[in-house]
């Protein structure tokens, strides 16, 4: 019986690949992890995986919708799996932790701006730069 990420890329037009199941699966493991690193949590299993396989397994999985991206850095983008929960990231300039908090916090801003100038944002991409509590602790 297929799961549901077999039948998302079908449905897709795109075959099942044991690579795209390992960038899943690892995506999924990493919650958020740039393409280097899920490179290298591929490559715990299979070690001949390169680092293009995973951009290309990457952009596959997106356009079915089984992951997504955000810009967190300043660098790579960020990917994790699509749940029902959109989610906004805090990220720690000082500790570089990353914290998702759910979106719903947002809606008061994010209706005001639609309402100023109706423009609608898709919070799914946002990453907000300060510093987490623990870091904040430390002075």
């Amino acid at each position: 019986m297929s799961t549901e990420w077999e039948m998302r890329l079908r449905s897709g037009g795109y075959r099942i690949t044991p690579q795209r199941q390992l960038v899943l699966e690892s995506v999924e493991r990493l919650a958020h992890g740039t393409p280097e690193e899920i490179l290298a949590e591929v490559q715990k299993t299979a070690s001949g995986v390169n680092l293009s396989t995973i951009y290309r397994n990457l952009e596959v999985l997106e356009e079915v919708g089984l992951v997504t991206h955000a810009h967190i850095g300043h660098g790579a983008p960020t990917y994790h799996s699509i749940d029902d929960h959109v989610h906004i990231h805090l990220v720690c300039d000082r500790c570089g932790a990353v914290q998702s908090l759910d979106a719903g916090i947002a809606e008061p801003f994010l209706n005001d701006l639609r309402g100023a100038t109706g423009f609608v944002t898709d919070v799914s991409h946002v990453a907000l730069h300060g510093t987490c509590a623990a870091c904040g602790a430390l002075g």
